[in-house]
């Protein structure tokens, strides 16, 4: 994928370019608020340097009783060298009496009436010189010189902006340089990190391509920093839910197939035969009677399946009736009888008093026949098949023991999982799906009750049906 599409290189270059946004807009904040500081700073210098020739000048008028003196020329010269701020005086008239230059205007009236009433500290461009810029301070003062009446004076002092703008000019590029640094460092760091998270992105995207090709045989590292670690970790998971499921569905599909087609090759091989006289008529009945077990064993695979679906969906409801639960355990056990007579199992506790309780046969029927296929297919040749039926307490017992290998505690634990097998049965069952477990309990927890197994590794197993005498009224905590 190309890098300038990834999500990150576009954030990158908003990111560069709010950067420097903000820093020209803080370049321009800094340098004003500088200068404002430089040039407040200056006029407060300025207007210092005037009180002092302010006050110089009162006491030559109050000795000499005049302003021009030497003391007071001399005093402006020296003002000029140190400061560089000139002085010009003026009388009421506005004609000046000292001044910077040989020649000087008069002071402009509306000046000398803004002055008259305060003093005047500020940048103008019109008093002095009207094509630059200068600070300047204005005050009027009252000459006294003990005789004659008080005379009024006006005092300029003004100097240039030049310190300003060189003060300006380089904090203007004292901040260029920082903030190019900057920039510049900002940019080097963001382009590492957008080219490491480019990478990851190109990284989620290639693999991610490849699982939705069913391509599940490379994961996404997980040496990812914060947020996208756990985004890599849940990605990998779901990819190996996906893959067990596309195998669990594959594997499904293969054994409901063959599954399907054992009971329907039996069916039609014995059907064939009738039909085509190789089967004796003395000998019809019987095979009919296979059929007949082949067809219930068909129902039972493909009702497992329905109910499998329905149950997915929530819309399978029980259709209560009163039930004997004793024969309906012998009419299953029936249907296994040559299996059972091929391994030559013992049956104990079949000729029980009949349970009775109100169930949805037709689902308790598939829950039975669930355990005692399993009991028949893991049972050890020779061994035992033995059933429980009770009743206490209002709650009806249905057990389905078998002698053999048993079960792990670790096997107990998965046993009612949908398509899981134990790994002993894996070879003793080939066909199965590994739904039947899975199917059995949501059934009986329809019925308000549980399910349990019991077992001991290499002795029996047993699993006991337990639900409420009529679950429309009692319910039986699950497990």
């Amino acid at each position: 994928m190309d890098s300038q599409k990834s999500t990150y290189y576009r954030i990158s270059r908003y990111t560069l370019f709010l950067i420097i946004f903000v820093a020209v807009i803080s370049g321009i904040v800094t340098v004003s608020f500088a200068s404002y500081a430089f040039r407040k700073e200056k006029l407060k210098e300025l207007k210092s340097t005037g009180d002092l020739f302010i006050n110089c000048i009162k006491d030559e008028y109050k000795k000499d009783g005049t302003v021009i003196t030497d003391d007071i020329l001399a005093f402006q010269r020296n003002i000029k060298e140190l400061h560089g701020f000139m002085l010009n005086v003026y009388d009421k008239e506005g004609k000046c009496l000292i001044s910077e230059t040989e020649k000087s205007s008069s002071l402009d009236k509306k000046f000398m009436k803004i002055i008259d009433d305060d003093v005047y500290l500020h940048l103008n461009t019109a008093v002095i010189s009207s094509n630059e810029p200068y600070l300047l301070y204005g005050s009027k003062i009252l000459l006294k010189d003990g005789v004659s009446q008080p005379s009024a004076a006006y005092v300029l002092v003004y100097g240039d902006v030049d310190d300003i703008d060189i003060f300006s000019l380089k904090i203007a590029l004292i901040y260029v340089i920082v903030a190019s640094v900057g920039v510049f460092s900002a940019y080097l760091i963001i382009r590492n990190k957008i080219r490491k998270y480019s990478e990851y992105e190109n990284e989620f995207h290639e693999i991610c391509e490849k699982y939705a090709k069913g391509d599940f045989s490379e994961k996404i590292t997980t040496d990812k920093p914060e947020m996208l670690r756990d985004i890599a970790e849940h990605i990998n998971s779901l990819a190996a839910d996906v893959e067990t499921s596309e195998e669990t569905s594959k594997t499904f599909i293969a054994n409901v197939s063959h599954e399907l087609r054992t009971p329907m090759t039996t069916i039609g091989g014995f059907v064939d035969g009738i039909l085509d006289g190789t089967i004796k008529k003395s000998k019809q009945t019987e095979y009919l009677v296979l059929v007949s077990k082949e067809i219930q064993r068909l129902r039972m695979l493909i009702s497992s399946m329905l109910n499998m679906t329905k149950f997915e969906s929530g819309t399978l409801t029980p259709n209560f009736r009163e039930t004997n639960l004793t024969d309906l355990v012998i009419q299953i056990v029936l249907m296994f009888e040559k299996k059972i007579e091929d391994k030559h199992l013992q049956l104990e506790e079949l000729d029980s008093s009949r349970l009775m309780a109100v169930v949805d046969a037709d689902l308790m029927q598939q829950v039975i026949y669930n355990l005692v296929e399993n009991a028949v297919k893991f049972v050890n040749d020779g061994g035992t098949l033995s059933f429980t039926f009770e009743k206490k307490d209002g709650i009806c017992t249905v057990g389905v023991r078998n002698t053999g290998e048993g079960l792990k505690n670790s096997e107990i634990q998965q046993v009612f999982d949908r398509f899981y097998k134990t790994d002993s049965s894996r070879g003793k069952d080939t066909t199965g799906l590994g739904l039947g477990l899975s199917i059995s309990r949501k059934i009986v927890h329809l019925h308000n009750g549980n399910i349990v197994v019991k077992s001991v590794y290499g002795q029996y197993t047993e699993f006991q049906i337990q639900i409420p005498e009529d679950p429309r009224q009692n319910t039986v905590s699950k497990k």
